[in-house]
């Protein structure tokens, strides 16, 4: 009996978690719809690849 009210806490808890994942999706203010908030972090390769000829690595 114990086991399936845990089982049950953490179903509940993952779709929480999911629903919550899906509400994000459709109603972020980001420019973007994937809603992980990456978007402002993205790598400027070629800004590293002047880096290194200019440092000579």
């Amino acid at each position: 009996m114990l086991e399936n009210i845990i089982i049950l806490l953490i179903f509940i808890g993952a779709c929480g978690y999911l629903g919550n994942l899906f509400r994000q999706s459709f109603f972020s203010k980001a420019s973007c719809s994937k809603g992980c908030s990456n978007c402002g972090a993205k790598i400027d390769v070629d800004k590293i690849e002047a880096e290194i000829r200019k440092n000579g690595f």
